[in-house]
């Protein structure tokens, strides 16, 4: 069932207290009425991650970037496949935050049957075109996209069931998981993942200048160790501190040739979207 305005714009108003929200799921009993409400309950079949931006894959991986597939052709594949999809108005997020750095009209992309339940004040149906161009334009602001299952978005919009709402946000650091991901249970923060087969490693040409730990890692996993970087198994692989380190140091390394095709089976298990 939809959720009317006035939930949506009292979830707005105490968006400030995201943190205190997070923290409480390291509390015993409290915790897991949480995760049961919030999350699921099992990893069997979750499937949520942060996608590398392109421009990092590009500048720092391929030998033959003509047949190279970056990762927002995950993002393209699963739009053409989808029968719905909804575009919200806004992030609420940034709205919240009152963003300085990003348009707050680059919302989130919502995927699958279940966006039918959506409140039409939120945002409108499109078409596979108007989608395209929306993710193109959050790349280019600089947005990292997060795809998969996300039973938070299917409960406070009431878009259910969640195995038919695939979520693609486009995240700034005034982003919700931004913001209390490092605060969440342990158990809870693994669901939120880096993209299967990638990660991000620090080279020998860190001279420690520290760039990459002032603010650019959502997750606080990079840090200067005996002046120099070290990236923790935190990391979820967007490569924000790839893309700003002013000496090339940082780089994202792909593991596996497949790592498109085996990142469309992981959330094509989790999420119907036709």
């Amino acid at each position: 069932m939809a959720r009317p305005m006035w939930f949506v714009n009292l979830l707005k108003q105490s968006f400030s207290l995201r943190d205190i929200g997070a923290k409480m799921t390291n509390w015993p009993v409290l915790g897991r009425v949480m995760e049961r409400a919030l999350f699921n309950g099992h990893r069997t079949g979750d499937a949520l991650f942060y996608l590398p931006k392109d421009t990092v894959v590009i500048n720092h991986k391929i030998e033959d970037q003509e047949n190279f597939v970056v990762p927002s052709k995950v993002v393209e594949h699963f739009i053409n496949e989808a029968n719905h999809i909804f575009l919200m108005n806004e992030c609420i997020c940034r709205a919240a935050e009152d963003c300085q750095d990003y348009d707050h009209d680059i919302g989130c992309i919502f995927l699958g049957a279940a966006v039918l339940n959506i409140n039409p004040k939120l945002g409108r149906l499109v078409d596979k075109q108007t989608a395209v161009s929306h993710v193109k334009r959050a790349r280019e602001a600089g947005l990292v996209h997060l795809i998969g299952r996300d039973k938070i978005d299917s409960v406070w919009m009431g878009a259910t069931p969640s195995t038919r709402l695939m979520t693609i946000c486009n995240c700034c650091p005034c982003c919700c998981l931004f913001r209390f991901l490092p605060n969440l249970a342990p158990k809870l923060q693994k669901k939120i993942e880096r993209m299967p087969y990638v990660h991000v490693e620090v080279t020998e040409d860190c001279v420690g200048c520290g760039a990459c730990t002032d603010g650019v890692c959502f997750i606080d996993a990079i840090h200067l160790v005996d002046g120099k970087a070290v990236i923790s198994e935190d990391c979820r692989g967007c490569g924000n501190c790839a893309e700003l380190c002013p000496e090339g140091a940082i780089r994202l390394v792909i593991e596996r040739e497949d790592y498109i095709d085996n990142a469309i089976q992981r959330l094509t298990q989790a999420v119907d979207v036709t």
